[in-house]
């Protein structure tokens, strides 16, 4: 085992996709057995191959009711589901709950109605690839990278303690704070981005669509606004539609900028639009500064 205070005897990653895989294989020296949880067959056996688990099966009971470490690394629609469900009672008290999915209200709100005993929190790692699946399984996916870890009513501080040795464990960087904030910052920073880059591509489509010289001539500055819009359809619908209070109030924020952009344009006033732009240009500057002493 390395220095972290980590150390699991049983690990249950539920979800053997690209973060699931990922998480188990950064967690190789900090589990005795690591056992996968997912319904399709060719993932557990990719992941039985490569080494990522020991064991592997699509019993949710089989899997939690030995393990100490329940890591939920499903969509969040299916982590709803799931801790909704039976997951309760396949438990073991002091059993160390935690899932990874990219909105926390909800999820943080069932984990507290898990039975007393159980110590869970919610989790969302600022990371991932644009492959997805087993095979893209990356051992330092989580290395150096914000991992947002929000209480819900059963995070004890014991519980505490340990998610921040488990995101250590990963090579991340554990980040408190409460859920309700959480959605609100990743609907400006991830939900907003991908609305807009497929709002974008729409756009462009339908310039594409009488003339495809558009296509031909599209370049660098295309390929990086238009990146969001690629993204896994299914992923983004969970997250949006438990997300949705966060998002449309931003959009509603989004459209006014836009207006007043617009406003300018039909007034052919360079000068306002200089004047709108320029506090734009400077905050995404320092932000590049920012990220870049943080990296």
């Amino acid at each position: 085992m390395s220095g972290t205070g980590f150390h699991t005897r049983q690990l249950a990653v539920v979800g053997l996709g690209l973060m699931g895989g990922s998480l188990a294989m950064a967690l190789r020296g900090h589990a005795d057995v690591i056992v996968g949880v997912d319904q399709v067959a060719r993932s557990r056996e990719i992941a039985l191959e490569r080494g990522i688990v020991d064991e592997a099966t699509d019993d949710l009971r089989a899997a939690c009711r030995e393990a100490d470490t329940v890591a939920l690394c499903a969509p969040v629609r299916i982590i709803l589901s799931i801790v909704r469900g039976r997951l309760g009672a396949y438990l073991r008290s002091n059993t160390f709950v935690i899932d990874i999915g990219s909105t926390k209200e909800d999820i943080c709100e069932a984990m507290g109605q898990l039975p007393i005993g159980v110590q869970a929190i919610g989790g969302h790692p600022m990371t991932g690839k644009e492959t997805s699946g087993i095979e893209s399984s990356d051992a330092y996916l989580y290395r150096q990278r914000p991992f947002v870890l929000c209480s819900t009513r059963r995070t004890t501080p014991a519980a505490r303690l340990r998610a921040l040795s488990f995101v250590e464990a990963l090579g991340g960087e554990g980040i408190e704070m409460d859920a309700h904030r959480h959605d609100r910052t990743v609907a400006a920073i991830s939900h907003l981005p991908y609305l807009l880059s497929a709002a974008l591509v729409a756009t462009v489509k339908s310039e594409g669509d009488k003339d495809s010289a558009v296509w031909d001539l599209a370049a660098g500055g295309f390929r990086d606004t238009s990146r969001l819009a690629a993204s896994n359809l299914d992923m983004m619908g969970d997250i949006l539609s438990t997300n949705t209070q966060a998002v449309a109030a931003l959009l509603a924020r989004f459209r006014a900028h836009l207006a007043l952009l617009e406003a300018a344009l039909i007034d052919e006033d360079g000068e306002e639009i200089t004047q709108l732009l320029r506090p734009v240009r400077q905050a995404r500057i320092d932000w590049q500064k920012h990220y870049e002493r943080k990296r």
